[in-house]
């Protein structure tokens, strides 16, 4: 496959981002990695990923305010976010009620099932 598609994995934790680009690599992705919303901006500015994978509570920039920051820029609002989280039910339903932000494309707990992630990612990039 030479045009690999690219898949942005914002998480602070170094055994979900492991686990995220082996299992996303193994299916043909290219995977790059965040460990906070602020250096993933830095890399959606640079790299311009077709999908991003995103934690919600983080270090230094929080997902929600990561989130916010790039469904409020024209030129990245587009990119699908999946939001790969440990926080409950609750969230999702918040998140997803949310006026001035756009519902999330996709939505996962963790732990994280492999093939519904794997489903997910190829609804938005096939």
């Amino acid at each position: 496959m030479a045009n690999k598609k690219k898949i942005l994995i914002v998480d602070d934790e170094q055994d979900i981002q492991t686990y995220l680009s082996t299992l996303l690599e193994d299916n043909g992705y290219d995977t790059l990695l965040a460990n906070d919303g602020e250096e993933a901006l830095k890399q959606v500015e640079v790299s311009l990923p077709d999908l991003i994978t995103l934690d919600i509570s983080m270090p230094e920039k929080s997902g929600i305010k990561f989130y916010r920051d790039m469904k409020a820029e024209d030129r990245l609002k587009h990119i699908p976010i999946i939001i790969v989280t440990g926080i409950s039910e609750d969230f999702k339903k918040f998140i997803s009620t949310r006026q001035q932000v756009p519902p999330p494309e996709g939505y996962l707990s963790k732990p994280i099932d492999k093939e519904e992630i794997l489903t997910l990612v190829r609804k938005f990039i096939s």
